[in-house]
């Protein structure tokens, strides 16, 4: 993990976010005390797999049915 000055940051920021997007984690310090970390929103190497969840996730002949007027008053909706 890299630390770095705000300043150093400032003149470098779009190498820094090359850096983060290929998934390292950088340190933004003032002065020698660190203050925020520069890391990617969404780890940019894993790819998504269809059907994965495939047989796993499961719902009720009824999940989709209205509700009732008493679930309804329950969850809040009168």
């Amino acid at each position: 993990m890299e630390t770095i000055t705000i300043h150093k940051a400032k003149t470098e920021l779009s190498r820094l976010i090359k850096k983060a997007c290929r998934g390292e984690e950088i340190v933004i310090a003032r002065g020698k005390t660190p203050v925020a970390k520069l890391v990617p929103l969404h780890k940019t190497t894993q790819k998504r797999v269809p059907g994965l969840w495939k047989g796993l996730v499961t719902c009720t002949p009824d999940a989709f049915d209205p509700l009732t007027d008493q679930e309804l008053k329950d969850l809040g909706f009168e």
